[in-house]
């Protein structure tokens, strides 16, 4: 009996061998410069939704479209049930189905599947484990990705390599900035930390500028400086966004929470409505050198970047978006052996 292999799962993309992330780049690169094939033909993906999406859910189904597969949408806001995620427990609550079975019959149906968990928000350190996503990972017998978890965003990090390709060339030695913004709705940090680890794989030079108090997950932290070392690259973190602009090539704006008050929505709130002067303008991006903007988005304008900078010549965020579509064309077909 021929041997079962299990998988290859796409949970954040620092798992990859870096030959297989550059791999994925140049088909991403490829594929962006010509029609795509009907490579996936026959082929299905299954889209769970936990919480919303615009961007993921609508590149991912126009991936799979042009590469001649198809895609199943599910919204567990509509269309199934709460599912139950702990392991060993008795199933006398809200939810009719464990999570575990689900993967199971879902592997029966579809090729791959796609997966954005919905966090319980109310401890980090329980929410950083990732337990849902590698939970899907584990019971499924077909690839799982992870479109956004609470630590990671591997889909969003290779479209932004992509684009940082595509506007800087080489990457190693260039500098990139992190800067963080003012916004009511703060994001998770997983975009952040993903491409984090993802450019000092590549040599670049990266800083990150925070408020106090809003730091970015220390275990991503010791990892990043690891990577640095080991790449000739460097991480340096600080308290006023101009430093970080200064010099710099690329400014990624982004809002993220905190994780010194995750779980406590009015602690958070406070200490957000206390900081001011966090908006990308075009003062701040004159300190690069022909610095360019990213930001995955949803941005909120004039709040957190100034509508002359996003609709000007620097902003690389269309851009990004677009390259959604490309890279993930390629994880496509690199996950289901086309």
């Amino acid at each position: 009996m021929a041997e079962i292999r299990a998988p290859q799962h796409l949970i954040h993309l620092s798992d990859l061998p870096k030959g297989q992330v550059e791999d994925l780049l140049s088909l991403s690169m490829r594929l962006k410069k010509r029609p795509a094939k009907p490579s996936l033909s026959g082929r299905t993906v299954g889209l769970l939704f936990f919480r919303g999406s615009l961007r993921t859910r609508t590149s991912l189904e126009a991936a799979m479209t042009q590469l001649g597969g198809n895609s199943i949408n599910l919204s567990a806001s509509s269309d199934f049930w709460d599912l139950e995620t702990a392991e060993g427990t008795i199933m006398d609550g809200r939810a009719p189905e464990h999570a575990k079975d689900a993967a199971a019959v879902l592997s029966c149906y579809v090729d791959a599947l796609a997966i954005r968990p919905k966090p319980v928000g109310t401890s980090w350190d329980k929410d950083r484990r990732d337990s849902e996503i590698r939970l899907w990972a584990k019971h499924s017998r077909v690839p799982v990705v992870s479109m956004e978890s609470v630590l990671w965003h591997p889909l969003q990090a290779l479209a932004d390599l992509m684009t940082l390709r595509e506007s800087l060339g080489e990457l190693r030695g260039r500098k990139l900035s992190f800067v963080w913004t003012q916004s009511p709705t703060a994001a998770s940090p997983a975009v952040v930390h993903s491409l984090l680890l993802a450019a000092l794989g590549q040599g670049m030079h990266v800083r990150i500028a925070h408020p106090a108090g809003l730091e970015l997950d220390p275990e991503v932290m010791a990892s990043a400086r690891a990577v640095a070392t080991a790449s000739a690259g460097s991480v340096e973190t600080c308290s006023n966004a101009r430093d970080a602009a200064d010099g710099t090539h690329v400014v990624y704006a982004r809002s993220w929470h905190s994780i010194e008050h995750y779980g406590n929505p009015t602690l958070a709130a406070s200490q957000r409505s206390r900081q001011s002067g966090w908006t990308v303008d075009e003062k701040l991006m004159a300190l690069g050198q022909d610095a360019k903007l990213m930001h995955a988005m949803p941005v909120r304008r004039n709040l957190e970047v100034t509508d002359d900078v996003l609709d000007g010549a620097r902003s690389l965020v269309v851009q990004q978006a677009e390259n959604r579509l490309h890279s993930q064309k390629a994880v496509l077909q690199h996950l289901l052996g086309a």
